[in-house]
């Protein structure tokens, strides 16, 4: 195997750990999550164990990641579009899921497990925003209301309302932010009326 394709896999084992720490999970809940044991885990994440393909899949499920983002794959593609996730310094991995100029914006968001008792710092900026949460619960402090979102709720305002969010000492929190410009709203199509309620 040349150099480049050892440095690719040699590269593995650091950024599989880093990415369970993220999620803030132990070896023990992703080797029920995977199927693969933890001492097969524990060996990939110290380098002392190549990963083969049947390993990656389900990990990579597991992360909610392509593989290429677990072996750190070159760009392929339009080279405008780039959907690598972005780590924040506080944890938190923002994922843009649209490239466009202009219009609605979407990302992903997964944020580490919170502290029930932090003291949000709201911020206001120009804009408009939808949140949909995943997996996890969303803690959203939306000018005087405090909210917990559950998988499945949604959230909608005008980002010129003081808001933050974050998530819960329950653990990790996976949400999509659509973000749109000043006075934008999602288009909702009503749904078409069943035929026993005429």
């Amino acid at each position: 195997m040349d150099d480049p394709m050892n440095r690719t896999l040699d590269a593995v084992g650091p950024r599989l750990k880093q990415l369970r720490q993220r999620r803030d999970i132990t070896l023990s809940d992703l080797a029920a999550e995977t199927g693969i044991s933890i001492s097969t885990l524990s060996r990939l994440e110290a380098g002392h164990r190549r990963p083969t393909l049947e390993q990656l899949l389900p990990l990579a499920r597991a992360f909610g990641a392509t593989l290429d983002e677990l072996v750190d794959a070159p760009p392929t593609g339009d080279p405008r579009v780039n959907m690598r996730p972005i780590p924040t310094r506080d944890g938190r991995t923002i994922l843009p899921l649209t490239r466009r100029a202009g219009g609605i914006q979407a990302y992903k968001f997964i944020l580490p497990t919170g502290s029930d008792d932090a003291e949000p710092e709201l911020r206001t900026h120009e804009g408009y925003d939808w949140a949909f949460v995943l997996n996890g619960r969303l803690r959203l402090v939306l000018g005087e209301h405090d909210l917990i979102l559950e998988p499945g709720e949604a959230a909608e305002f005008d980002t010129r309302t003081p808001h933050w969010f974050g998530a819960t000492s329950s653990g990790p929190v996976e949400f999509l932010s659509l973000v749109g410009k000043q006075g934008e709203r999602a288009h909702v199509r009503a749904a078409p009326k069943r035929a026993d309620s005429v």
